[in-house]
């Protein structure tokens, strides 16, 4: 997964990741050694700032 600039730190992906590979301080980070790119985060991103690569 890749964190987008237009990311605002809502938090709202942490909540939906399966393996909590993901934290926010002022934006998404996502741990690559946890992520296993399953997308979810992407499907719950209000604002489309989550991109499977």
């Amino acid at each position: 997964m890749e964190v987008l600039s237009n990311c605002v730190g809502c938090g709202e992906c942490v909540v939906f990741c399966p393996v909590d590979a993901i934290t926010t301080y002022g934006i998404a980070i996502i741990d690559k050694d946890l992520c296993t790119d399953c997308g979810i985060c992407a499907k719950y991103c209000q604002i489309d700032a989550l991109k499977n690569i």
